[in-house]
């Protein structure tokens, strides 16, 4: 299979930005160069673009829910302080220092330079791409078409961060098997180890939900399903019982594939609600949602 990206030179800026475990801003060394590739990306008035790291979700570090009102709102701050801590190293940063609300004050160097490998944006307007530090590899033009093998794939940021146990992984339609495949292998690698926040997930053990502060305290669980949770407890006024979380998730329409199986199916009908208790019926890696 030929998995062609576009292949995007610049580098990576972080002060004045928040960047977590699997987003960070890049800014293109061509001019209009996501323009130019035919990519619907949003950039800021110095043509930096807000990356989103296709195939991972770091724990939150500042989501406002849907509903407002009760952000923004950050998952257990281990894991989610040590992913981007982690991404941030891949791409050569050091020396990080930060503000209460996440953004970057200073670093070293205050730029890096890299590469992205990229097909599309997302709804947001950001660009899902695989991220990588340096220069790219000798024979390899700005705004051209590369095939990513699944072995440039394990040099990825990407897969730093999954590698590290410090990432979920959280796949979409438009990533090609193979190199979901690669992700996977990282994955399966970091839960075996007891890597990062694998001997804390909760995600298809189960948790109990007493209150809002159990999801942003305590239980660590795929972003995903946080989201989710948060976003339905928002629109309860403090009320935290689950009575209405089914329905709740199957109004959102989160359409997936369950791998195993080949079944398609809705977020939430591989998510088991028992009264307070919620578990996820697969693991994460087992899932390949459709892309809105």
């Amino acid at each position: 299979m030929i998995m062609s990206f576009t292949l995007i030179s610049g580098q990576y800026r972080i002060v004045g930005a928040a960047p977590d475990g699997d987003s960070v801003r890049f800014y293109s060394a061509a001019k209009n160069a996501f323009r130019r590739a035919g990519l619907n990306v949003r950039t800021n008035q110095g043509g930096g673009a807000q990356l989103r790291l296709d195939g991972i979700d770091a724990l939150e570090t500042h989501y406002t829910p849907q509903a407002g009102g009760t952000g923004p709102l950050r998952q257990p701050a281990e894991f989610g302080d040590a992913a981007a801590a982690r991404l941030l190293g891949a791409l050569g940063f050091d020396k990080v220092r930060r503000n209460d609300h996440q953004t970057v004050l200073s670093a070293s160097p205050k730029a890096t330079p890299g590469h992205i490998l990229t097909r599309f944006a997302d709804k947001y307007g950001r660009c899902v791409s695989f991220a990588f530090a340096g220069e790219p590899p000798l024979g390899e033009k700005d705004l051209t078409s590369v095939n990513l093998t699944a072995e440039r794939v394990t040099t990825s940021a990407n897969v730093a961060v999954l590698a590290d146990g410090l990432a979920y992984p959280t796949y979409y339609s438009k990533l090609f098997p193979d190199l979901r495949q690669a992700l996977s292998t990282a994955v399966e690698s970091a839960r075996a180890a007891g890597s990062g926040l694998w001997p804390s997930d909760r995600t298809t053990a189960g948790f109990t939900v007493a209150g809002l502060d159990t999801l942003t305290d305590q239980v660590v669980i795929m972003p995903k399903l946080f989201r989710r949770l948060v976003d339905y407890l928002a629109l309860n006024d403090g009320d935290s019982s689950l009575a209405g979380l089914p329905e709740f998730l199957e109004s959102q329409q989160d359409r997936l594939v369950v791998l195993p199986e080949g079944r398609f199916t809705g977020f939430d009908n591989v998510i088991e609600v028992d009264g307070q208790d919620v578990r996820l019926l697969y693991p994460p890696e087992d899932l390949v949602f459709v892309e809105k």
